[in-house]
């Protein structure tokens, strides 16, 4: 008789403790729905890129660029219904932009290109990082998109440069003066042998 007794008990005891546990857990799940609604209204309204037009001159000669062109237009479509969208956006932009430095075409084959868009790589390859963390930190992932925009403006800015800097005509005997400025042309100091 006395172990029917705690036997009855032990299981009312169970399923008023199992019964604790189904409402905390839904607790929590509708704690964590919130929040990620939170997270993703945010990085929804942080998420803009505002990619400045290039000029005319310069857009000619970067049209036959595909990579870039592909990115730019990647970069410019927001994703719009889920945290899961973003993720996929942002692993799409990470493939995308490492396709860029391989095929920099020729006349903008320079350090200072190379550099601008190891920068960008780095950014766009942080936001994806972040995006795809547990704990997502939608503060970093809209401070970081702000930074790639600035990032395209400056690598922008610098085919622009390049493209100014190779309209200025050449003066008579420049190209002879960088020639001798090549130390790779320079002649030997070794001692004539007699």
């Amino acid at each position: 008789m006395k172990f029917k007794i705690i036997y009855f008990l032990s299981l009312i005891f169970l399923a008023v403790s199992c019964k604790d546990n189904t409402e905390e857990l839904k607790l929590e799940q509708v704690k964590e729905a919130k929040k990620k609604e939170v997270i993703f209204n945010n990085i929804n309204k942080g998420w803009i890129f505002n990619i400045a037009p290039v000029e005319p001159t310069t857009q000619s000669k970067i049209n036959g660029w595909m990579e870039w062109r592909s990115f730019l237009t990647e970069v410019n479509q927001k994703p719009k219904s889920s945290i899961g969208a973003f993720q996929k956006k942002a692993s799409t932009l990470s493939k995308k932009v490492m396709d860029l430095t391989p095929t920099i075409p020729t006349e903008f084959n320079k350090p200072q290109v190379k550099a601008r868009i190891a920068v960008v790589i780095t950014k766009v390859k942080s936001m994806d990082l972040f995006i795809h963390l547990n704990q997502i930190p939608d503060d970093k992932v809209v401070k970081l998109v702000g930074e790639i925009n600035m990032e395209i403006e400056y690598l922008q800015l610098q085919l622009e440069e390049i493209v100014k800097r190779s309209q200025i005509p050449k003066e008579d005997g420049e190209p002879d003066f960088t020639k001798m400025r090549d130390t790779t042309r320079a002649i030997p100091n070794t001692p004539i042998q007699k």
